[in-house]
C-alpha cells in the first residue's frame, strides 16, 4: 500500500511484473470477493443482490471470474442452512462459535465441494486454505484444512478416499 492507501502496482510481496509473485487467478479473486459477500451476509443478513451490487464496485472486480463469483455468492447464501448442517459434524464446536471468516470460508469450500464437481477437491481445499491465510486468524487456515478434508471424504468419496 502507498501512503495514500492505494495498492502498489508492483513491489515486494505484490503480484505483478518482476515481483516474483504470480498474479491472482480470476477464480481466486472471485472466491475472495464471494467471501467478502458471505462475511457481510453473516454479520448483517443483507440481501444477496445488494451485497453483489456493492462488491461490483470493489477495486479489482473486473479481474474476477464473474460467473464463478455469482455462483459462489448466491449459491452459498441460498444453501447456507444445508451447508452448515454438512459442516457441523466435522467441527469441534458449534457453527455459531466459528469466526465469521472461518465460517464463510468453510461455507464456500463446502459449496464448491458439493455443487462444483468439475473442480478437483484438492483445488477446493487449497483455495480455501489460501483464502483463510489471507483473511482469517493466525491458525484458522489449519482448522479450515482439517474440516474441509474430512468433509471431502464424505462429499466426494470416489475422489477423496477416507484416511
Amino acid at each position: 500500500m502507498t501512503a495514500a492507501g492505494k495498492p502498489r502496482t508492483s513491489g515486494p510481496g505484490q503480484a505483478g511484473a518482476g515481483s516474483g509473485t504470480p498474479p491472482k487467478s480470476a477464480r481466486r479473486r472471485s472466491r475472495e470477493l464471494a467471501l467478502q459477500g458471505i462475511y457481510q451476509w453473516l454479520l448483517a443478513h443483507e440481501d444477496a443482490g445488494a451485497i453483489e451490487a456493492h462488491l461490483h464496485d470493489t477495486p479489482g472486480f473486473e479481474k474476477a471470474d464473474r460467473a464463478h463469483f455469482e455462483a459462489l455468492l448466491h449459491g452459498t447464501i441460498r444453501e447456507a442452512a444445508a451447508l452448515d448442517a454438512l459442516i457441523a459434524p466435522h467441527l469441534d464446536r458449534k457453527v455459531a462459535e466459528l469466526s465469521p471468516v472461518e465460517h464463510g470460508v468453510l461455507m464456500l469450500g463446502a459449496f464448491e465441494l458439493l455443487r462444483m464437481p468439475e473442480i478437483p477437491y484438492r483445488v477446493v481445499i487449497n483455495e480455501a486454505v489460501e483464502i483463510a491465510k489471507t483473511f482469517g486468524g493466525t491458525d484458522g487456515y489449519k482448522y479450515v484444512n482439517g474440516v474441509l478434508d474430512r468433509l471431502a471424504t464424505r462429499a466426494r468419496p470416489h475422489e477423496a478416499p477416507a484416511r
